[in-house]
């Protein structure tokens, strides 16, 4: 079994990323393997509004047309579909 803990705070070290670190230490003794990701460190923007994400027939295939960071680390850490 994988888990994943994201840590969506910008303060790093304090509650948030002290709370997911403890549930990985508590999924990671019942032998999964586990990953933190820090948001903090990706170069992520913020949601534009601009819909071409729900757009059909659109050119980002219904994913979001900004091109950050958040994309590649949905691929690599989504279950296949």
């Amino acid at each position: 079994m994988k888990s994943i803990g994201i840590n969506g705070s910008p303060r790093k070290g304090w509650n948030t990323e002290t709370l997911v670190s403890k549930a990985l230490e508590g999924v990671a003794s019942a032998g999964a393997e586990t990953k933190l990701i820090q948001l903090y460190a990706e170069p992520l923007k913020g949601c534009l509004e601009c819909f071409a994400c729900k757009r059909k027939g659109n050119k980002t295939g219904g994913l979001c047309a900004i091109r950050d960071n958040m994309r590649p680390l949905l691929e690599k850490h989504s279950p296949p579909m």
